[in-house]
This record gives C-alpha cells, structure tokens and sequence, in this order.
C-alpha cells in the first residue's frame, strides 16, 4: 500500500480528503477508530479518478454513506473510506424520483412529498442514505425498496459505468446484488405515484412518530442488531431471555426496544461485540434460535 502517492494523486486532482479521521464522527453508532485517509468525493469522475489511484497504489477502499449500519474497529479502518454523503442531488421528472447515492432518505421522502408521490413515507425516518438502502434493501412498516426501486447506476473499480435493472438487483431481506459484487450504487431511480399532500404527510407524521414510541432514538445505535428471524421477532426473543437493560462496558441492550443495542455510555467496538456475542448465545440456549447480525462490522481486526 503506497499511502503517500495516493494522498498525492488526489491532492493533485483536488479530491478532498482527511487524515486519520475518527470514524466515530461518521456513524450513527458513534464508535471506531481512525480511517488511514478519509476522502470526501463530489461526483462520479471523482470517484474513477480515486479508484484508478487506488487500484494503482494498491490501496483498499470502503464505500460510506451516511454510517447507519456500520460498526467499525476500534483499530481504525486500512486504506480509504470513500463518503459519498456529498453527491446528494434529488430531481423529479413526473412520477420519477432520480437520486445521487449520497442523498438522505429522509431529503427524498420531503422531496416526493413536497411534489405530491406517494410510496416511499416507509422510509421517512430511516437514518441511511439512498445509496445503503438500495444495498440494503432497506424497509419498514410493511415496505420497502424492491417496491418503488426501477433502476440504478453503477461504477466498478475499474471504471467501468453500467446500469442495472430492478429484476437484476436480487433485492430480498436486508439483502441484494450488491453485497455480492463489487459495484457501487452512484445513482438510484424511484418510480412512485400521484398521491394527496395532506394524506402523504399524516403518513410520514405517523411512522415519524411510532419510531420515536417503540425506538431509542435518543441513543446512539446501528439501528436493528439482528435481522428478523424466520417465524419470530429477535428483540421479543432477546425480551424473552430477560436482556433488556443488559450492559457490557458502555453497551446496552435497550430498555426500550430489545432488538436494539445502544451506545449507552462511551461504549467501543469490543463492548458492542461481545454484547452482541452474549445476546446470540443466550437467545440460542433458550429459544434454539440463531441469531443474524444486521449490522456490518468493518475495519481492522
């Protein structure tokens, strides 16, 4: 890895970037370490010009968006983490919503509202960018992305740039294509529907609303720990194994909510982990159910 002449070569191309940037700025878990360089791209010949100089000075990458389901190694991550928080522009064409990776879930469901379309209000409160939910397939409340989702851009690591239709992305539970391969989303296309303001707006105050009741939102936290298992639900089953409240270091489990572990006081990676290690263990040994991490670790081990 030749760290200095890849610093150099985005310098040179006026990419802007940081050193030794502690990833607990950029999560919503508010954990990890230092990224080696932490590069702040504008735009898709930013993002070919950074992955050319990687590639050539074999320096490993990590994409990022808005941090919302990442847990990241006290020990920092190698290499470049890419964000891509900055390319954010939104525009409307009819009924078509058309997104940069890097804009907020939220900014789109305003967006769709602000311009009368309806079927993405599931969204409105999910913390992640258009980009990690498309990788996600993110959902809530009886939708999700598969449902409004007819295209998306793409660029590879070799600079290569494609589109890839719906019936492609092989979008399931917290799941699609591009956990897979090695694309990464640069622009998404929603296809949604006339709708009322007022009714589109009492739907989003609803779900806005029923996410503060039932979740912690007043803690840090990577959202929901587990994914739902066949047949149960992982935080009536953490509930079940009487966890709630259970700390590890500054760890918790909610007292609120059991499917979520929250940064309840300065917790690390490590106090996380092994709090995520005991809850799978217990749920196991009591319900014979084996727990899946929704969260994405990352970084050095």
């Amino acid at each position: 890895m030749q760290l200095d002449s890849f610093k150099r070569t985005l310098g040179e191309n006026g990419i802007d970037f940081l050193l030794n940037e502690p990833m607990k700025n950029h999560t919503s878990f508010k954990i990890g370490g230092n990224a080696d360089v932490f590069v702040s791209a504008r735009d898709e010949e930013q993002l070919l010009t950074l992955f050319a100089a990687a590639k050539e000075y074999d320096v490993p990458v990590f994409i990022l968006g808005k941090g919302s389901n990442l847990l990241v190694s006290d020990k920092g991550i190698e290499g470049a983490v890419v964000y891509l928080g900055n390319m954010d522009g939104i525009t409307v064409k009819g009924e078509e919503i058309i997104c940069e990776s890097g804009a907020s879930l939220c900014a789109v469901c305003v967006k769709a509202k602000e311009n009368s379309l309806t079927g993405l209000e599931f969204a409105y409160g999910i913390p992640g960018t258009v980009g990690g939910g498309l990788y996600m397939n993110a959902g809530a409340y009886g939708s999700e992305m598969k449902n409004i989702v007819v295209k998306a851009d793409y660029i590879t690591p070799d600079g290569c740039k494609g589109s890839m239709e719906l019936e492609d992305m092989k979008l399931g539970y917290r799941t699609s294509v591009f956990k897979l391969n090695e694309k990464i989303i640069t622009r998404v296309y929603f296809k949604l529907k006339k709708g009322e303001d007022k009714e589109i707006q009492a739907k989003m105050n609803e779900l806005i609303s029923r996410r503060k009741e039932k979740q912690p939102l007043e803690y840090p936290s990577a959202g929901s720990t587990f994914k739902r298992p066949e047949g149960y639900f992982a935080g009536a089953l953490i509930q079940q194994s009487g966890l709630m409240g259970k700390r590890i270091g500054g760890a918790m489990v909610s007292e609120k909510h059991a499917g979520f572990v929250i940064n309840y006081e300065n917790a690390n990676c490590e106090d996380v982990t092994r709090l995520i290690d005991y809850i799978r263990q217990k749920v196991l040994s009591d319900s014979g159910v084996n727990l899946e991490t929704e969260v994405i670790f990352v970084g050095r081990k």
